[in-house]
C-alpha cells in the first residue's frame, strides 16, 4: 500500500515518544489520563464499546470515557467547546461544523451505514413522493436530516414540501406508535423498534442508507486544539479502537454481549443490526482521505453532502474538504503496519 514518507511536524515529534507511550498496560499506574468521547446509541460503535469495556485503551496510556448524548446535534458544539475531547460525528455533521468555524477535525473513519439508517412510514405511505404535506419526525441536525434531505432531492422535493417535526432519534418509535406522525427518520436500534410495532405489521422502510451508499459515514472527530497539544492521546484512542475491532474478530460472542448491554438490547438484535453497517478496517482507513470516485472518499461524499446542505441553507459556504480532517494519524498507523510486515 502506498503511504506518505513524511509526516506533519506535530506527528513526527510524537514519534520520538512512541516507545515510551505504547508500553504494556502494567507498565503504568492504575490511573490513566481520561479522554472523553461523545456518542449516541449506534451499532457501528461496537469496537468502541468493546474497547472501553475490556480496557483496551489502557495499554496506550489512556482511559476513554464514552458519554452518551440523547441529542446527536449537540455533539459538535460539545467537542468544539472542549466539554468533550471528541465525538463520533457523521461526516454530514462535520461539514457544517467546519463551515461555521468550529475547531473540529476528523482523525479516523469508523463506519458507513448500509441500511441501518432509515425512514420508516405507515403502510399508507408507499414512496418518498407520498411525504408531501405530511408530518415527518426526525432529530434535526443529525444523519437522519441528511438522509431525509437526500431522499427528498431524489424525488425532486425539498424540506418545504413536508412538515418537519423535531424529535430525538430514540423517541421516533413512540411518536409513530402514538399516531402523532406517520413518517419518522432514525437509526438502529430505533429502526427495529419502529418496525416491530403492531407485531411488525404497521410500519415499513420507505428509504434507507442502502439507497445512499457511503454517504452516511461515522467518524472519530477531535477538538482541533486537543489534536495539536495531545497528539499521543489521539493516536492512543485510534490504536485502542483498532484493538477493539481485533478483539471483536477473535471473541465474537463475548463482544456481541458487550455491545448488547451498551445498547440496552438483545444479542440477537445486535447481530441483525450489524447487517446494516460496515466498520472500516484498519487497512482501508486511509482510503477515505484520498481523492477518488469512491463514495467512501470524503472528497466524493463531501461534494454531494455539501451541495445538498448549501441548497437547504444548512451551510452558507462549502469548506475545502482538506480542512475537515487530519489524516496524519491514520497514515502513521498504516506506515507502521507496512514496515512491520
Amino acid at each position: 500500500m502506498r503511504v506518505r514518507n513524511r509526516f506533519s511536524s506535530v506527528l513526527a515529534l510524537s514519534m520520538f515518544t512512541l516507545p515510551l507511550l505504547f508500553k504494556p498496560a502494567d507498565a503504568f499506574s492504575s490511573t490513566y489520563p481520561e479522554v472523553k468521547i461523545a456518542v449516541v446509541s449506534w451499532i457501528g460503535y461496537g469496537p468502541l464499546y468493546v474497547a472501553e469495556k475490556m480496557k483496551l485503551f489502557n495499554q496506550y496510556g489512556i482511559h476513554v470515557k464514552l458519554i452518551n448524548f440523547s441529542d446527536g446535534a449537540l455533539m459538535a458544539g460539545a467537542t468544539a467547546s472542549d466539554a468533550v475531547n471528541a465525538s463520533t460525528l457523521t461526516y454530514d455533521q462535520v461539514i457544517p461544523a467546519v463551515a461555521k468555524g468550529l475547531p473540529v477535525k476528523v482523525v479516523m473513519p469508523i463506519d458507513y451505514s448500509d441500511g441501518a439508517d432509515a425512514i420508516v412510514a405507515s403502510d399508507s405511505i408507499k414512496t418518498v413522493a407520498d411525504f408531501k404535506d405530511h408530518k415527518v419526525a426526525y432529530n434535526f441536525g443529525t444523519p437522519s436530516e441528511f438522509l431525509l434531505g437526500y431522499a427528498l432531492k431524489k424525488y425532486h422535493m425539498g424540506f418545504t414540501d413536508i412538515k418537519k417535526i423535531n424529535i430525538s432519534a430514540g423517541d421516533i418509535p413512540s411518536a409513530l406508535a402514538s399516531g402523532s406522525v406517520h413518517i419518522g427518520a432514525t437509526w438502529q436500534p430505533h429502526v427495529s423498534k419502529a418496525l416491530s410495532l403492531g407485531g411488525g405489521k404497521l410500519f415499513h422502510v420507505v428509504y434507507s442508507s442502502k439507497d445512499a451508499p457511503g454517504l452516511i459515514s461515522d467518524t472519530l472527530t477531535f477538538n482541533s486544539n486537543f489534536i495539536k497539544t495531545k497528539p499521543s492521546k489521539v493516536l492512543g484512542v485510534i490504536k485502542g479502537y483498532i484493538a477493539g475491532m481485533e478483539y471483536m474478530n477473535k471473541h465474537h460472542n463475548k463482544s456481541m454481549k458487550i455491545i448488547a448491554k451498551a445498547l440496552n438490547t438483545s444479542v440477537s438484535s445486535v447481530e441483525s443490526q450489524y447487517a446494516g453497517v460496515k466498520n472500516v478496517s484498519e487497512f482501508n482507513m486511509g482510503e477515505v482521505f484520498k481523492k477518488s470516485k469512491s463514495p467512501l472518499s470524503y472528497y466524493t461524499s463531501g461534494a454531494i453532502i455539501s451541495q445538498i446542505q448549501l441548497h437547504d441553507k444548512d451551510i452558507s459556504r462549502i469548506p475545502p474538504t482538506s480542512t475537515t480532517f487530519d489524516s496524519s494519524f491514520v497514515k502513521h498507523i498504516l506506515w507502521k503496519a507496512h514496515n512491520a510486515s
